[in-house]
């Protein structure tokens, strides 16, 4: 990495994407940054296994207390960018290493590299696109600014371009390429979409977005939720990952202007695995109650033609735009795990020519085939616990830690007494 920053740039943020895929970092002087670009510098590792809300588990499965809960070190990437809401400031991710430079077998992102490089062994590249709902609520009240649902509504998206207008501005300057916006299925729900590109570099742009949006929210008045659902009342907030396969240029999904054999095979591999990797797409007590019946979400590990109530969603057309469309995810999932958990099933799929079972082109909420994806974080994480393909693709190390901060989240909510139980029994018994 260039060690001479842009003129104007006083501060760089180092940014290392955690257990939840939520940004931590450190703020460099740029009278400090030509030795941090070229020597990185240390961060405490156990912010790989952390909860979202950064507390230490006393059963942690990876940061050993011992041991002193040790440092890694931290290099910078090759992708320094300006950040367009903060003038002055640049950003940086970085990768995560041990002292004497290997890869740790909790980061997300290597998780991430692994599964990658082997697709690339077999010939692939790895294209992804994704959709993310979140909610704009008032800073104050926490709550939307709204009482009814205006899905798609020009209207109602004007009333937010105060937010949602820098929000697309800042950030195709800041190298995420922006497609579209809309008012989603909530009073506050925003959908924006992200063209596909590679991999990995759509999972960066996935974390850096989530970061870029709460940052540029807080200057407009909102405060920017990816909490997978808000109320019970309203609609749950989730990403859809666009699946490709390319190879010299070309997508290797598309056989005309349907699904190739390669594709349907990747389908295959995403429908066994669908429910046993839930975990990763779907990492906290919250995430479950999506699901649930006519909301969008699905509720099975189905498939059909460009049709929303599924699990896996085959959009045929142009040879370029054939794709699959994974719609189980929830939008508070670490970017680099569901993207991996998904590709590897996929690769899986061709790798064994597993075939898809017949397709679900009416109402899947009403048709029994398809296994039932987990509707609980204990059901989740028994599933992945037994999955042979995840414990050779991620290793026991990262699977523990995931399991782990999972039930922890589970039993903090399960354990506490909220105010609908006390309005609901304390004077019915």
């Amino acid at each position: 990495m260039s060690k001479e920053l842009p003129d104007g740039v006083h501060t760089v943020q180092l940014a290392v994407p955690d257990a939840a895929g939520v940004l931590r970092g450190k703020l460099i002087p740029a009278s400090a940054w030509p030795a941090v670009a070229e020597g990185g510098i240390h961060m405490a590792s156990v912010l790989y296994s952390w909860t979202p809300r950064c507390e230490i588990r006393e059963d942690d499965e990876w940061a050993d207390p011992s041991k002193g809960w040790p440092d890694m070190h931290v290099t910078p990437l090759d992708d320094l960018r300006l950040v367009p809401w903060r003038p002055g400031f640049a950003l940086t991710l970085c990768e995560t290493s041990d002292d004497e430079g290997n890869e740790l077998p909790v980061s997300p992102r290597s998780a991430l590299k692994r599964v990658l490089a082997h697709a690339e062994r077999l010939g692939f590249e790895v294209r992804i696109g994704f959709e993310i709902e979140f909610y704009l609520l008032d800073a104050v009240s926490k709550k939307p600014r709204h009482d009814n649902i205006q899905c798609y509504g020009l209207a109602r998206a004007a009333e937010y371009e105060d937010a949602l207008g820098p929000m697309r501005n800042d950030l195709i300057a800041f190298g995420i390429p922006i497609e579209a916006a809309n008012a989603e299925y909530a009073p506050g729900q925003v959908e924006i979409n992200v063209r596909y590109d590679e991999a990995m570099h759509t999972a960066d742009n996935a974390v850096l977005f989530r970061n870029a949006v709460k940052e540029i929210a807080t200057q407009h008045g909102y405060v920017a939720s990816f909490m997978a659902k808000i109320s019970r009342d309203q609609s749950g907030s989730g990403v859809h990952l666009h699946h490709s396969l390319w190879r010299d240029g070309a997508n290797v999904f598309a056989d005309g202007r349907q699904l190739s054999d390669i594709g349907r095979w990747y389908l295959g591999g995403l429908q066994r695995h669908m429910a046993d990797f839930t975990l990763f797409g779907s990492p906290t007590p919250n995430s479950y109650k999506r699901r649930q019946a006519y909301s969008f979400c699905p509720q099975t590990a189905s498939w059909g033609h460009d049709n929303r109530t599924v699990g896996l969603r085959v959009i045929e057309g142009s040879e370029s735009a054939v794709r699959i469309e994974q719609r189980d995810g929830s939008s508070d999932a670490n970017p680099y795990l569901i993207m991996a958990a998904q590709i590897a099933a996929g690769i899986d799929g061709v790798e064994h020519q597993i075939e898809p079972g017949p397709p679900t082109d009416a109402d899947a909420y009403a048709d029994e085939a398809g296994a039932v994806l987990p509707r609980t974080v204990p059901e989740a994480a028994e599933a992945l616990e037994k999955s042979d393909l995840a414990r050779e693709v991620f290793g026991d190390t990262l699977i523990r830690v995931v399991v782990g901060t999972a039930r922890h989240e589970h039993a903090y909510v399960n354990e506490r007494v909220s105010d609908v139980e006390r309005d609901r029994y304390l004077e019915a018994f």
